[in-house]
């Protein structure tokens, strides 16, 4: 159980204190961050709380929404994931987790467009293209505080409001111009599971060594009214947890793999109990193949 992580999302209402305990209570050897939790009482602070319980910062989430194309929103965009770089390193990880953003038509996620919205905002070349721009910014600020921009594929039908980056082959080309130490990928099998070509990318990032994270929770149907909440726990949907798992393993990949779940009733339910059917799937499904 010791590569097994409980992202905070699945424990959505529960405090950063009660996340590692009921992390820890599951014998589990990691927990992965979101920093709203993190600045509620400072890096420093969360630091210690998830140390003091004998866990390790698996990622910490997220930096991204670069798709800006106003000098304004560039600049915002940049300062925040600055900070976001600092926070890393100082809980004590060094993967960023990175989701790009949508096109700047987006009014907000999962909405329409804005009224306002022109041609170019729905440039989605274009808009992939500010993205790398923005990441080449990043990297110099990244590897002088040794953090790993993580960059994650987003299933397509985010591709309007979250992220331009749909598939893990997309991912690896947005990385390729940078030093693998800096700039990764991570495997989230919700967002990646559908791709025909995900052995081959997957193989790719091995070779690259970019496979900076992996993830794991399970597709399933129907959708909720926000699809964004759509995932279920390991094993209760149409994932193929034991043939992914075997190519990340066999593309090297040796840390920590995290399960991060959003989805209603998961988070209404006892966050202990959550913890446990997180690590009892994870033994059952996914750790077998690793």
């Amino acid at each position: 159980m010791s590569r097994c992580s409980l992202n905070s999302a699945t424990v959505k209402h529960a405090s950063l204190t009660e996340l590692v305990e009921v992390a820890a209570g599951a014998g589990m050897g990691a927990v992965g961050l979101w920093r709203h939790q993190v600045q509620e009482g400072g890096a420093e602070a969360a630091a210690r709380i998830v140390s003091g319980a004998g866990l390790r910062v698996s990622s910490l989430c997220r930096g991204g929404f670069l798709t800006a194309a106003d000098e304004a929103g560039i600049a915002t965009a940049l300062e925040d994931n600055r900070r976001a770089i600092v926070e890393a390193a100082t809980v004590g990880t060094r993967e960023l987790v990175f989701v790009v953003g949508g096109l700047p038509a987006t009014s907000a996620p999962g909405q329409g467009p804005r009224p306002d919205a022109g041609d170019g905002d729905r440039d989605l070349a274009a808009t992939r293209a500010r993205v790398a721009d923005r990441v080449a910014d990043l990297v110099p600020f990244a590897a002088e505080h040794d953090v790993r921009i993580v960059l994650e594929a987003l299933h397509p039908m985010f591709a309007a409001d979250r992220a331009v980056i749909s598939t893990l082959g997309q991912a690896l080309d947005l990385a390729a111009p940078f030093p693998a130490e800096t700039v990764g990928v991570v495997v989230d099998t919700y967002h990646v599971w559908w791709d025909p070509a995900l052995r081959e990318s997957i193989a790719r990032a091995g070779r690259e060594g970019r496979i900076a994270g992996y993830q794991v929770c399970d597709w399933i149907l129907p959708l909720a009214e926000e699809p964004l909440n759509s995932r279920g726990h390991v094993g209760d949907g149409y994932v193929d947890f034991r043939t992914i798992s075997r190519w990340v393993a066999e593309a090297g990949y040796d840390g920590d793999v995290e399960t991060e779940i959003f989805n209603e009733e998961i988070w209404a339910a006892d966050p202990a109990q959550t913890a446990r059917t997180v690590a009892e799937r994870y033994a059952r499904y996914v750790e077998p193949h690793l």
